[in-house]
């Protein structure tokens, strides 16, 4: 995992602690090398985060892609 990658995973983990009502349950993984992360919140959480009609998630996404570390990167919001 390099460097760009673990910032990338840092950003959506502090967008997403600032969201939830269980920072502590926040928890973002890098797969294929940086080229995907995944979110995970708690259960009660999970609709906080994907928002209204995917209003926050596709916010989280754009900020992800405008960021100079998360160009190529994808998020996904997993079960």
């Amino acid at each position: 995992m390099g460097d760009a990658s673990k910032d990338a995973a840092e950003l959506i983990a502090f967008i997403a602690k600032g969201i939830v009502s269980e920072p502590d349950d926040v928890e973002v993984k890098v797969r294929d090398d940086g080229a995907l992360l995944e979110l995970e919140t708690d259960d009660d959480d999970r609709g906080r985060v994907i928002g209204r009609q995917g209003r926050i998630a596709k916010s989280m996404r754009a900020i992800l892609q405008a960021s100079s570390v998360g160009g190529d990167t994808r998020l996904e919001i997993v079960d």
